[in-house]
Formats: C-alpha cells, sequence, structure tokens
C-alpha cells in the first residue's frame, strides 16, 4: 500500500508516517500542496491523508487533482478545525473517504488509511496483469 501524507506539521506527520510503515505501507510525507500535486502527478497512491488546512496551498485543490490524475486514490481529511464538520466535505471531494481529528490517535488512523489502502477487487485484478 502507497500513502501519501499531506501535513505541514512535520512532527506530527512523521508521527503518522512511522505508525503506517507498522502496517507495511510504504509512505511519503510532504508538508506543502504544492510538493503533494508533483508526487501525485509522478507516482502512484493508494491513500492520501490530508490535513485540510495546509500551511502552503490548498487541501481542495490536492484532492480535486488527485481525482482526475488518480481516480482510484481515497482521500483520509484530517483536520483540527470545525470547518466541514457537517459533513460537508464529501460533497465537495468525490475522493473523500474519511474525515477525521487530527487529535485522532495515530494508531487509530493508520487502521483507518490500513482500511481504505486495501486492495479493490479492480486493483487486485489490474495488479495482477
Amino acid at each position: 500500500m502507497r500513502v501519501l501524507i499531506v501535513q505541514s506539521n512535520a512532527n506530527l506527520g512523521q508521527l503518522w508516517k512511522r505508525h503506517l510503515e507498522r502496517l507495511d505501507a510504504d509512505v511519503v510525507h510532504v508538508e506543502t500542496g504544492a510538493r503533494a500535486l508533483n508526487l501525485i502527478e509522478t507516482q502512484e497512491f493508494d491513500v492520501i491523508v490530508l490535513d485540510l488546512v495546509l500551511s502552503e496551498g490548498s487541501a481542495l485543490t490536492v484532492a480535486d487533482f488527485s481525482q482526475f490524475r488518480q481516480p482510484d486514490a481515497n482521500v483520509v481529511f484530517v483536520t483540527d478545525t470545525t470547518f466541514f464538520s457537517d459533513g460537508s466535505i464529501f460533497n465537495h471531494s468525490a475522493n473523500a473517504r474519511a474525515f477525521v481529528e487530527t487529535a485522532t490517535p495515530p494508531k487509530d488512523l493508520a487502521a483507518i488509511v490500513h482500511h481504505y489502502g486495501s486492495p479493490s477487487p479492480a486493483r487486485a485484478v489490474l495488479a495482477n496483469r
């Protein structure tokens, strides 16, 4: 499973990365929207863990671009704000699969990401070709 973490807080992004690596995920962490866009254009990801409020760049732009370039990639949004707390993020981002608080225990976030990164039947067929 390939995971991209887009989190401006380097310490938090690295903490999440370590928890996901314990589940045998191949994880890349970046701190800006621009860096995420570059990686989405050049590498395949199963799941993108995306902080809704980035210090540089727009999370919704990253999600939209990933939907265009990698329609099978699932996005797990994280946030420490109440913005979109009504669930409307799912109306704005077609590839949104989960919306959790930044304070979610890293082990729980890793389990969520692992769930959405597990191969779908369609991906399994393509991988075996």
